[in-house]
C-alpha cells in the first residue's frame, strides 16, 4: 500500500498522518506546539522548535506502522502563517520567528501608512501583523539581526528546507509580502522601505516539488531519503482543500486557535477589512481573525473546568437551561485582525445579569465567534453581490453539533462539515499525490477524496432572534472599541493587596 506523509503545523498541534490516495488515514499523531514566548507584545517561537516536532511525529508513526513509513512516496506540509522565520547566509534561522500573534510592529505599521497613504494598495493592508511592518521594526530595532537577513520563509517553508536544503515558499503564503513588493505606477513599497526583494525565496505552486528528502537527517527521517517534498501551502489554504470547499460559490470556516472565514470566487472582489488573495486561479475574500475555538478553552479554565475532554464538558454545561435574557460577548481576546484588523480591540460579555450561569457565558461565547463570523460574510457577498451556497465548516469548533447549528442560525447559510476531523492533513495529502501525478488538480484530488459528514441547515424561527442580536453585537463592538484602545494604551498600575500599605 502506497501513503503520503502529510502534516499540519498548527498553533496548538503539529499533526502528522500517513494517508491513501482514498483519503484514508492508516496512521496518525498529533504533539503539542511549541508555546510562543515574551512579553509586552512579544510572542516568538524558535524554528527548530517545529523541527523537533516532524522529527518526534516520524518517529511515533515509524513506530505505529513501521512498514507503512518505509512506504511513503511523498511528503507535504501545511501550517501556519504570519509566521516569519528569517534565515542567514548559511541557512540558519537568525532569530526566534515572530509569531502570528507578535504585535509589536503596531507602531511601526501606523507610521508607514501615514508616510505611503495613497501610494500603493497594499499601504491600506498594513497592520501589526503584516510581514512587511515586521521586518521594518528588525530594521529599526535590530538592525544587526536585520542585515543577516537572505530570506523569509513561513514555518512549513522552514521544514521543507530542513528536509530538503532548498529554501522555497508559494503564492498564497507569502501574498502579503509579494503584494508590497507589486510596484504601483512605479513606486514599490518594498524598496520605499528599504528591503530587498532579494529575501523572496523561489515561489512555488502548491503541488510543486521543492526537492527530495536529505540522507543526513536524523533517525527516522533518514529512512525517507529520496522521497519527494512538495511545497504545500498555508493551513487554512490546505484546510480549504480538506474540506472540498476550494471551488467558486463556496464559503469555508476554520475554527481552531484563531478563526478563518472567507468565500471562493472565479474573479478577484474587493472589501473593506477583508483579504483577497489569488488561490491558484480562484480568488479568497475573506480572511484570519485571531479568536477561535480557544475563546472556549479560555472560558472553560475560568470556570475551573480542565482542558481535556472539552467536547463533553461542554455539552454538559449547554445541558442547562438558558435565561431568557440574552447575553453577548465581543470575542476579542487577543486583539483582531479581520475584519478590523486592530491589536487594541479587546473582549467584553454585554448584559451579563447576576441571573447568568455558567452555560450562559458557554452559549454567548460561540455565538460571540459566530456572529465575528457573520460580519466577515456579510462584507463578502454584498461585495461579490450573491450568497455563498453552503459554509463547509472544519478544526476543532466543527466537532461541535452546537457551535455547528449556531453557526448555520447566525450566518442564515447551510454549514457542513467534513468526514474527516484533520481537513489540513487531508488537503496537504491531496497536493502530496497531486504533486505526484496520481490526480490531474487539487479540484480532482478534492472530488475523490473528501467526504462530507453532517448537514445543519438554518433554522428560521432562531435565525430571525439572532438577527436582532447581531445589531447589537456590532453596536457594541462600535462603541466599545474606543475604550479598548483607551484601556489597552493605559500601563498597568501597581496595587496593593488587600490590608497592606
Amino acid at each position: 500500500m502506497e501513503v503520503v506523509l502529510a502534516c499540519d503545523l498548527g498553533g496548538t498541534s503539529f499533526r502528522a498522518c500517513l494517508v491513501t490516495d482514498a483519503g484514508d488515514f492508516k496512521a496518525q499523531t498529533a504533539i503539542a506546539s511549541p508555546v510562543a514566548t515574551g512579553h509586552d507584545g512579544c510572542a516568538e517561537i524558535a524554528p527548530e522548535a517545529w523541527w523537533s516536532n516532524l522529527v518526534e511525529a516520524c518517529g511515533q508513526l515509524a513506530l505505529q506502522e513501521p512498514d507503512l513509513f518505509r512506504s511513503v512516496c511523498a511528503i507535504a506540509i501545511c501550517g501556519i502563517t504570519r509566521s516569519q522565520v528569517l534565515l542567514g547566509a548559511a541557512g540558519e534561522a537568525v532569530r526566534d520567528a515572530m509569531t502570528w500573534n507578535d504585535r509589536r510592529a503596531s507602531s511601526v505599521a501606523t507610521h508607514l501608512v501615514s508616510e505611503f497613504a495613497g501610494q500603493h494598495t497594499e499601504v491600506q493592508h498594513l497592520n501589526a501583523f503584516h510581514p512587511l511592518a515586521r521586518l521594518v521594526w528588525m530594521k529599526v530595532n535590530e538592525p544587526e539581526v536585520f542585515q543577516r537577513i537572505r530570506q523569509v520563509l513561513d514555518p512549513k517553508d522552514y521544514l521543507n528546507f530542513r528536509l530538503t536544503g532548498h529554501a522555497a515558499s508559494d503564492r498564497i503564503s507569502l501574498a502579503r509580502l509579494l503584494a508590497s513588493n507589486r510596484p504601483k505606477e512605479g513606486f514599490d513599497l518594498l524598496a520605499a522601505c528599504g528591503i530587498s526583494d532579494g529575501i523572496l525565496p523561489q515561489l512555488n505552486a502548491p503541488q510543486d516539488k521543492v526537492g527530495t528528502v536529505q540522507s543526513n537527517l536524523p533517525d527516522p527521517v533518514d529512512r525517507l531519503a529520496g522521497v519527494p517534498v512538495f511545497c504545500c501551502s498555508n493551513d487554512t489554504w490546505a484546510a480549504v482543500a480538506g474540506l472540498g470547499a476550494l471551488r467558486a460559490g463556496y464559503a469555508y470556516n476554520i475554527s481552531g486557535t484563531t478563526e478563518v472565514l472567507g468565500v471562493m470566487s472565479d474573479e478577484p472582489v474587493a472589501a473593506e477589512g477583508l483579504l483577497t488573495i489569488d488561490w491558484g486561479g480562484l480568488s479568497q475574500l475573506g480572511g484570519p481573525g485571531l479568536n477561535g475555538a480557544d475563546t472556549v478553552s479560555w472560558l472553560l479554565s475560568l470556570l475551573g473546568q480542565t482542558q481535556d475532554d472539552i467536547a463533553s464538558k461542554i455539552k454538559k454545561l449547554l445541558s442547562v437551561p438558558r435565561q431568557p435574557q440574552p447575553l453577548l460577548f465581543l470575542p476579542y481576546l487577543q486583539g483582531e485582525r479581520v475584519p478590523y484588523w486592530d491589536p487594541s480591540l479587546r473582549g467584553a460579555f454585554i448584559g451579563l445579569g447576576r441571573q447568568h450561569g455558567a452555560a450562559d457565558l458557554v452559549w454567548a461565547v460561540m455565538e460571540g465567534v459566530a456572529f465575528l463570523n457573520r460580519a466577515v460574510l456579510e462584507r463578502a457577498e454584498s461585495a461579490l453581490g450573491w450568497q455563498a451556497s453552503c459554509i463547509r465548516f472544519g478544526g476543532g469548533g466543527a466537532v461541535n453539533p452546537a457551535w455547528c447549528q449556531i453557526k448555520a442560525d447566525i450566518c442564515g447559510r447551510p454549514v457542513e462539515t467534513g468526514a474527516s476531523p484533520e481537513p489540513g492533513v487531508l488537503g496537504a495529502a491531496a497536493v502530496a499525490w497531486t504533486g505526484l501525478g496520481r490526480f490531474a488538480s487539487i479540484t480532482c484530488a478534492q472530488e475523490q477524496m473528501v467526504r462530507v459528514n453532517c448537514r445543519f441547515d438554518p433554522d428560521p424561527a432562531r435565525a430571525q432572534v439572532y438577527t436582532k442580536l447581531f445589531e447589537q453585537f456590532q453596536r457594541s463592538g462600535e462603541a466599545l472599541a474606543p475604550v479598548s484602545r483607551a484601556l489597552a494604551g493605559i500601563a498597568a498600575m501597581p496595587l496593593h493587596p488587600p490590608g497592606t500599605c
